[in-house]
């Protein structure tokens, strides 16, 4: 992971290379919008993406930010914390300040085997459609953790309070929360009505919560392709 602390905000405005639909991209979207970041938001499709995207990173996956100053953030946990460490109103990296190795440990287990699983059971035809089952149940063991997590913490208060939200460490929502949630999300798109039968209440509650939010709607605005000679769209929405 690369030292995106040290890097500078420039003078100009950044290039966000982004596609609707991707989970990654969702996460960066998200840090960018509560940062309160200005970018150019290019989005793209996937079968067809342009040379500029390309020249601006040979790995050919979004998210890609480009800053003012050329630099380029390729990977999404790090534009989340590039993002953030400009601008954190929420506090969403109190985690990473007070419990670095917790937090890099969640984070290298959901980016790693959790969407390994992911993406063998979503995908399962792609991979090995026999297999699918196993991945569900070795993603399901995840997702079981992560409702001990929400069932545990401060802000859920045995539900004596429904204004309160339940969140992944601490009182609050934060950026293990809004890193996993476009993937939970991803996890019950393959199949909702077993997801939704499943014993995770504090886990439904929190994806929920998060579908339905301003937030959620505002990243999800759709945007025709970019096309050479545009800046793109002017993101966050003001």
């Amino acid at each position: 992971m690369i030292d995106v602390a040290a890097m500078p905000t420039g003078a100009g405005t950044p290039v966000l290379w982004s596609f609707r639909r991707c989970p990654y991209a969702m996460r960066a979207r998200l840090a960018l919008q509560v940062a309160g970041i200005d970018v150019w938001l290019r989005e793209i499709l996937l079968r067809d993406k342009p040379p500029a995207f390309l020249q601006a990173s040979e790995k050919g996956t979004v998210p890609v930010l480009v800053l003012a100053d050329g630099q380029v953030v390729e990977e999404s946990r790090d534009i989340m914390i590039w993002a953030l460490s400009q601008n954190d109103p929420d506090g969403w990296l109190q985690v990473m300040h007070r419990d670095p190795a917790e937090a890099a440990d969640f984070l290298d287990r959901l980016d790693g085997d959790f969407k390994t699983h992911l993406d063998r059971y979503k995908y399962a035809s792609r991979f090995d459609a026999a297999a699918a089952e196993y991945h569900r149940q070795e993603g399901a063991s995840f997702l079981h953790d992560l409702e001990a997590r929400l069932s545990a913490g401060p802000a859920q208060q045995k539900f004596q309070n429904e204004t309160r939200k339940v969140a992944l460490w601490g009182g609050a929502m934060g950026v293990l929360d809004f890193a996993a949630l476009p993937f939970v999300r991803q996890f019950r798109i393959a199949d909702p009505q077993w997801f939704d039968s499943r014993p995770w209440p504090h886990l439904h509650r929190w994806l929920q919560g998060f579908l339905d939010s301003p937030d959620f709607a505002s990243i999800m605005q759709k945007y025709t392709p970019w096309q050479p000679g545009e800046d793109g769209v002017a993101f966050p929405l003001r």
